[in-house]
């Protein structure tokens, strides 16, 4: 599940997402290419430096104190659209140190996602994330290599490196290794997939995950996200899986709305309906 964040942190977050949203429209793939990867280390440096992020996110402090402070630190290392952002952040009230770094996280991850767009590989990314995820679902013993901090960061993206080579798009590839140097004591399935939703949002799509016994043909896709479409009031997006136990009909999930139609539950039904 994706974090919660306090009233005043949302409010920051949206709108420092309004302005990269307004810059990215603008912007080259390779401006925010390199937006989300300045973004992503400085995140990985507040993740590091407990103190500075106090130092960052505390409201008692002036908030030109705390732009000088990004000023000093990073002024030289970052190009002028990543030190605008992370000022921006810094400037603005959050409720509690961590939501701070969680908002350079998103807006790094909403720049690389920005990349997607411009080259049109979004559709793609977002089932690829879909995909790994399920994929560390079923194996969480590869999912605890890829997040045990024990183990050096460069080993660990190796071994991504090495499961994914040739099998994603870059842009799949690089929001995948940041989260894998930077696991945050989640689990990699559930970002994965928050990862996903992220990808269908840009396109201001919800997400409903299907799940059917056989592969649907692409009228039988068109004509699923036609009806959610309908159901829900909003354009929807499909992620689907195979799961040859439910024997007949789909399970679709949108949010925490489950629509059981397999033929598996409807036998289990039966069954409990049945005198002992």
């Amino acid at each position: 599940m994706a974090e919660v964040l306090q009233a005043a942190s949302r409010e920051s977050l949206a709108s420092a997402t309004d302005r990269l949203d307004a810059y990215a429209d603008s912007a080259s793939a390779a401006d925010l290419q390199r937006l989300g990867d300045e973004l992503f280390a400085v995140t990985r440096l507040l993740v590091e430096q407990r103190s500075l992020r106090r130092l960052l996110a505390d409201p008692s402090s002036p908030e030109e104190a705390r732009t000088g402070l990004v000023d000093r630190l990073l002024g030289k290392q970052l190009a002028a659209p990543t030190l605008d952002v992370a000022r921006g952040l810094v400037a603005a009230r959050w409720s509690r140190p961590g939501d701070l770094v969680s908002a350079f996280e998103v807006l790094a991850r909403q720049a690389l996602l920005a990349v997607a767009e411009k080259d049109g590989s979004l559709d793609n990314v977002e089932d690829e994330l879909f995909r790994f995820g399920r994929v560390l679902d079923r194996e969480p013993e590869l999912g605890s290599l890829l997040a045990e901090t024990a183990r050096p960061a460069d080993g660990r993206v190796a071994l991504l490196d090495r499961l994914t080579d040739g099998k994603v798009s870059p842009v799949t590839a690089a929001l995948l290794r940041q989260t894998v140097q930077l696991p945050r004591d989640r689990h990699l399935d559930v970002v994965s997939e928050e990862l996903a939703e992220l990808a269908a949002a840009r396109r201001d799509r919800s997400v409903a995950r299907v799940t059917t016994p056989v592969a649907l043909s692409p009228e039988q896709e068109q004509k699923l996200t036609d009806s959610l479409t309908r159901l829900y009031g909003r354009r929807m997006s499909l992620q689907i899986e195979l799961d040859p136990s439910l024997l007949g009909g789909l399970v679709v999930q949108v949010g925490g709305e489950v629509i059981d139609g397999s033929v598996a539950s409807k036998l289990a039904a039966a069954r409990r309906s049945l005198p002992s």
